[in-house]
């Protein structure tokens, strides 16, 4: 069987992906389309194995790296009616309080990536929480499908609210010095953009890819914020213009970078939608926004 490489796979087959895992088709008119690509030596199982994360071989931290202490925590949930759960992450030994960042993830639950990216950013000298979303329906299934299908079952606004409420826990905690700001990646970075909208003290605020709020949302943002888009996501960035006008409209400080012929999740080392280069370049645009306003 022929081993496929990014550069097999048409930008068609990449746009397909983005509509399924956000909810425009269901899998077996996704698995229909997607048939449409499977040609000559590639099979539809090998395409779909290609495109589908994989979560086994692409973790860079472990989960007992011996330089974190890592912990389940919980706190209550204003809108679910049930307890959320959440990873914490502190380095080990740690003397002083650090500054926090809230990680969050997907449409899909607390997953091993975004696990992977808070082990990420508390090695840089933060203390991290990802909350699970999911929580009030039993957590992160274990899978992205049925993670998909159970945070749809969740209400958005509901959702934001939980993750403000852990960003009061991780603002409150004993080993937190109250500075702290939010990372989201796609659904994640809706959540980022709406909590800079929420909470005038919120720290530093960075979506990647995220949907942006209302121009009558935007005008109350505070904080300063962090844009990172994908070039080649027409979806998300359609709705960039009208959200830059109102930013430079309130004087809201803020930064934004386009990677150029990149696909939306290219951040996520999981999928071939993962572009190494922009993703390093953009993870170090954030560590350097949030060393700037979370550790001066």
């Amino acid at each position: 069987m022929k081993e496929l490489k990014k550069e097999d796979i048409s930008q068609e087959v990449f746009d397909l992906y983005d509509d399924y895992a956000h909810n425009k088709l269901d899998r077996k008119e996704f698995l229909k389309k997607l048939s449409l690509y499977a040609v000559g030596a590639i099979t539809l199982p090998a395409l779909l194995s290609f495109i589908s994360p994989n979560y086994l071989d692409s973790v860079t931290i472990q989960p007992n790296d011996p330089r974190l202490k890592s912990e389940i925590i919980s706190y209550e949930s204003p809108k679910g009616g049930k307890k959320m759960k959440g990873l914490l992450f502190i380095e080990k030994d740690t003397k002083v309080k650090l500054p926090g960042i809230l990680v969050v993830h997907e449409n899909r639950g607390l997953n091993p990536y975004i696990e992977d990216v808070a082990r990420r950013a508390a090695l840089e000298s933060y203390i991290t929480l990802a909350p699970d979303a999911l929580s009030p329906l039993g957590g992160y299934p274990g899978n992205d499908d049925d993670g998909r299908a159970m945070q749809k079952k969740r209400d958005q606004n509901e959702m934001l609210e939980d993750f403000i409420a852990g960003y009061q826990y991780l603002k409150n905690h004993k080993d937190c010095n109250g500075k702290v700001g939010v990372v989201g990646f796609c659904f994640g970075g809706w959540i980022s953009n709406m909590m800079a909208v929420k909470l005038p003290d919120l720290n530093a605020a960075v979506p990647y890819y995220g949907r942006q709020p209302s121009d009558e949302e935007a005008v109350h943002i505070k904080s300063p914020l962090l844009l990172q888009y994908a070039g080649l996501d027409k979806r998300v960035n359609a709705g960039w213009p009208a959200f830059e006008k109102v930013l430079k409209a309130n004087n809201i400080a803020h930064e934004a970078h386009f990677y150029p012929d990149v696909n939306h999740g290219f951040h996520n080392n999981t999928t071939p939608r993962y572009d190494k280069a922009a993703a390093d370049l953009s993870w170090n645009r954030t560590i350097a926004f949030f060393e700037k306003h979370l550790k001066t």
